[in-house]
């Protein structure tokens, strides 16, 4: 599969197989591509705690405020994205051009995360809605939770939707 049927086939999952497991070379293939993805200075601000058993279930309640995100009690797997601290040539250059590198590179790293999943076969969903204190606390993280990704396989008959995108001609422009 190349990127760009990656990128074709690739969607948010609501609906996993609680009984399949993610096989574990599969998920550290995941975790590897996440390691490897760039970073500002390749500084890495983030860390990935891997949930699985009962502590995701733990994480899953806390993603489900006010009916959002029911289907993440289903994920076997839930990786829990936190920030952590820049090194000192990245803060630098935070400061100096006022970005949020530490954003950039954890939306690259989950880029990359889900993208290898998708080609070992393991659908996701990215959620950005969650309660970041008590998800720390279960996970025993000290730094803010940026984001969560719950892993699995997709129920039997989960059908691959359409891409809504803008059209190329709105979001890109040659100069």
């Amino acid at each position: 599969m190349n990127f760009t049927e990656i990128a074709l086939n690739r969607q948010s999952c609501r609906s996993y197989d609680p009984a399949r497991e993610v096989e574990k070379e599969k998920l550290m293939r995941i975790l590897e591509a996440g390691r490897l993805s760039p970073s500002a200075c390749n500084g890495q601000p983030y860390h990935f705690t891997v949930c699985t058993g009962e502590i995701a279930h733990k994480v899953a309640k806390h993603v489900t405020g006010l009916g959002m995100n029911k289907f993440a009690a289903d994920a076997p797997v839930l990786i829990v994205i936190s920030e952590e601290d820049y090194v000192p040539s990245a803060a630098m250059g935070a400061k100096v051009k006022k970005n949020d590198y530490r954003s950039i590179d954890i939306g690259i790293a989950c880029a990359y995360l889900t993208a290898e999943a998708e080609a070992q076969g393991i659908a996701t969903c990215i959620l950005g809605w969650f309660d970041s204190d008590k998800i720390a606390e279960i996970c025993g993280l000290t730094k803010p939770v940026r984001l969560v990704i719950t892993l699995g396989y997709a129920k039997e008959g989960y059908a691959l939707r359409e891409k809504k995108r803008k059209s190329f001609d709105e979001l890109v422009t040659f100069r």
